[in-house]
């Protein structure tokens, strides 16, 4: 294992690609801070107002301003998680199963608090992502397949996500030009977007695209679900035993509970603190409760966004589609949930959400797969620094957008891709949020900050449901 001054250093290794160019150009091997920043150095990569969380009490003095300044990673991996593959399969939930999966959208709300306030109180606690904190701790070939699979897991998201993001620029078109002429244009937005971009300003240019999911909110309102029926849905479980119910029951847990959001989550906070002022891993290490406060408010706010999204589509799709005997297999035909708002606007709306949250999401899914890796192997990287001080990071996020494309180029359906994706998630999240959930509550590691009894509950909750769901597929399915 080594001890914990080895594994600080080889945290601090260099870019490789930049080393091994070094040993042959004998070059400057590392750059200085001022040369590697992109954009304000003083920004975090999430675009928090102020970076850190130790201004939350002066924050809350300025008043509903102040308070979105304690708002950051939380926010954004909750508007994140509302991803193409979340629409795909909450509207293929509604329209197949009616209001039967309604209650998971309560039920899920404070198992994804729980993870994701973890995954940050780990990183503020040790001053590090994910990956790193848990190389540390757990046996490298353990934490090395689960970042493997979580690195297969983000590609394939990815690819259904650049699949629905060019079939809204189809829809933009009224279907007159196909959706694979969308599919270049998309990827090299979005590469653009990441290598020359901070995420600060990837996130404030397209998230107001995302407010177009609010329509599913309006619709709700519109059309008029049955009181009762609603209610017993959201309250009351429901359950059957068939491969078709279950597998859009681990679709929708893994979907809302994602792998790459922990990673992402982690590394955000970790992004916050550097740009804080938290130059090295030793003026990181640490919380305050007052932190950790802040970090709680920012993952609950974040999580409620996901989940209002969430119940809305699935209860308009159910109300809209499932009562007409509609199935949704395309994305022409997951637009008219919003017919009853939109009219003739409904594919229009639609497809804007579509691009919206795909051209948000897709960044946040090749990051973290690029931070779990560089967190994993010990190099530097972030989406704060330039490509050229960081090749191989920035390298790991074009082989995750090639890997995208590849599976596009096989022409498989967005929409039936984005819920076998959400499905691959339920599968590979049970194993990481078992070594989450033990790190977690280690003395050791986490000291006075350990999750407390409630919250390492909830998670070891969440681990229980997505691993007996995923085996529970598996015995349908056989």
């Amino acid at each position: 294992m080594g001890t914990t001054d080895q594994k600080t250093t080889a945290e601090e290794r260099p870019d490789p690609i930049r080393a091994a160019a070094s040993r042959v150009s004998r070059v400057a091997e590392e750059p200085s801070a001022e040369s590697v920043a992109k954009g304000d150095a003083s920004q975090a990569a999430t675009g928090t107002p102020t970076a850190g969380r130790s201004g939350i009490d002066e924050a809350r003095q300025r008043g509903p301003f102040g308070f979105l300044q304690v708002l950051g990673p939380g926010l954004i991996t909750g508007a994140s998680d509302d991803d193409p593959s979340g629409i795909g399969t909450y509207s293929q939930a509604g329209s197949q199963f009616g209001l039967a999966t309604l209650w998971l959208a309560i039920f899920t709300f404070p198992l994804m608090i729980a993870v994701q306030e973890t995954c940050a109180r780990i990183a503020l606690q040790t001053g590090v992502g994910l990956g790193t904190s848990l190389r540390r701790k757990f046996p490298s070939v353990l934490v090395g397949a689960c970042i493997l699979l979580l690195f297969g897991a983000n590609t394939i998201n990815v690819g259904a996500d650049l699949g629905a993001v060019a079939a809204g620029g189809s829809l933009l078109t009224g279907s007159h030009i196909a959706a694979g002429w969308f599919l270049v244009p998309a990827v090299l937005l979005i590469g653009f977007m990441q290598l020359k971009l901070t995420y600060s300003i990837i996130f404030r240019c397209f998230k107001y695209l995302t407010l177009a999911l609010f329509a599913y909110v309006v619709t709700v309102f519109i059309v008029h679900p049955n009181l009762l029926t609603t209610v017993e849905a959201t309250f009351i479980p429901h359950f059957e035993l068939n491969k078709e119910f279950v597998g859009i029951v681990v679709a929708i847990l893994g979907t809302t509970i994602s792998p790459y959001l922990f990673f992402w989550q982690a590394s955000s906070e970790v992004d916050e603190m550097k740009a804080a002022g938290g130059t090295t891993e030793r003026e990181r290490r640490g919380t305050s409760r007052k932190e950790l406060r802040a970090a709680r408010i920012d993952v609950s706010v974040g999580m409620l966004f996901s989940q209002v999204v969430m119940y809305s589509i699935i209860l308009t799709s159910g109300t809209v589609l499932h009562s007409s005997g509609h199935s949704v297999e395309t994305a022409q035909q997951a637009a008219q949930a919003l017919k009853p708002l939109a009219g003739p606007f409904a594919s229009l709306l639609f497809a804007l959400g579509m691009i919206g949250t795909g051209l948000l999401a897709i960044p946040v899914l090749t990051a973290s797969a690029a931070y779990a890796v560089k967190e994993f192997f010990g190099f530097r990287g972030s989406l704060s620094e330039t490509p050229a001080s960081r090749p191989t990071f920035y390298g790991i996020i074009v082989v995750a957008l090639l890997g995208g494309v590849l599976m596009n180029v096989l022409n498989i359906d967005p929409i039936q891709a984005l819920v076998v994706t959400a499905i691959i998630n339920g599968v590979v999240a049970p194993p990481i949020l078992v070594l989450i959930a033990l790190l977690a509550r280690d003395r050791q590691v986490m000291k006075e900050h350990r999750s407390g009894v409630w919250s390492s509950g909830l998670v070891w909750i969440a681990t229980a449901v997505m691993g007996a769901a995923a085996v529970t597929l598996l015995i349908t399915s056989i």
